[in-house]
């Protein structure tokens, strides 16, 4: 899971009284034995960060919705063009618009989508906040005033008005026009990238590359097969070979990574430069060395997010660096 997001989840929420229980979602027995009886979410990503991990949406839903909760899905490495989680059950979307949607790293923004599919009226006592009479609005419910949609509706309403998270004409221009392309620049990131895993795949000093493509996990393949037909995006994690480094690879990591001369060293992903980072020292810097661990980020762990250039240049670039 994105680093910032498990921020927010593990401490930031506690001071507003909402704890977050953390489960590896492709257990489905710990995810049913995590609910409590006031669980109001379950969330994934499609894709874990960083290592992209392809989660089973389809039955996460169905475990979400046995226990009368939603199913939000963070779509931002799986983009609308290659998956559409709502068509697979999840009730709510939301994507770092920032990511493939602008697709140049120009602007800050994100989206939330309500599939309009989730009862709130059912489990009224659970979320009082869209069943009740809303004195801002003159007692009317959000439910009663927005049926099905009243999630998105409530946060339009409130959220919006009380918090002032509101992207700016311009971001908004950015992300539509961002819109128009995205299917042709994912289709390049996708297809730059598998060439990409295949040079890695080749490479003495590569440890492992961990992309659904190349797993060997048969749950995995599965999921890979069922839901990315069009392939997994295109940010993924390597290890570098460790051997000799006394500190467990991370020196030669950070080396490799100052060799590299058309990468970017961005936390940035999914832009049309390609892109690399060690996750351990930047976007999941705040975690512990165990929680790393949990998440499969190791000192030697190094993620590239490629980019548009032409194939070509981009693996002359990885193979200096690795000379």
């Amino acid at each position: 899971i994105y680093g910032g997001t498990y921020n927010l989840l593990k401490h930031t929420l506690i001071d507003y009284g909402i704890s977050t229980t953390f489960v590896d979602p492709s257990n489905l027995q710990e995810v049913e034995a995590a609910f409590q009886d006031n669980t109001k979410a379950l969330y994934a990503e499609t894709l874990g960060n960083p290592n992209s991990e392809v989660t089973d949406i389809d039955a996460l839903a169905a475990i979400a919705h046995k226990h009368g909760v939603p199913l939000i899905i963070d779509n931002t490495f799986g983009t609308p063009y290659l998956i559409r989680p709502i068509a697979h059950g999840a009730d709510i979307v939301v994507e770092s618009a920032t990511k493939f949607i602008g697709g140049h790293g120009t602007t800050i923004g994100g989206i939330i989508v309500d599939g309009g599919s989730f009862d709130w009226q059912a489990q009224a006592k659970k979320y009082p906040q869209l069943t009740s009479p809303n004195p801002s609005y003159h007692g009317i419910s959000f439910v009663q005033a927005a049926g099905k949609a009243a999630f998105i509706t409530r946060i339009r309403a409130i959220l919006l008005r009380d918090t002032g998270a509101t992207l700016s004409p311009v971001s908004c221009f950015i992300f539509l026009q961002g819109l128009e392309t995205l299917s042709l620049r994912v289709e390049r990131h996708v297809q730059n990238a598998l060439q990409v895993l295949a040079y890695l795949k080749s490479v003495p000093q590569v440890k492992k590359v961990n992309h659904p493509a190349l797993s060997t996990d048969p749950a995995q393949q599965e999921l890979y097969r069922k839901y990315f037909p069009n392939g997994a995006g295109s940010i993924f994690t390597f290890e570098i070979d460790p051997e000799g480094d006394a500190d467990g690879g991370a020196r030669k990591a950070q080396d490799f990574i100052d060799r590299l001369q058309l990468f970017s060293l961005l936390a940035n992903v999914a832009d049309a430069k390609s892109l690399v980072i060690h996750p351990a020292s930047t976007t999941h810097a705040e975690l512990s060395e165990q929680e790393q661990r949990d998440q499969g980020i190791y000192p030697n762990t190094i993620r590239l997010s490629i980019g548009l250039e032409n194939i070509d240049d981009i693996l002359a670039d990885l193979r200096q660096a690795f000379a």
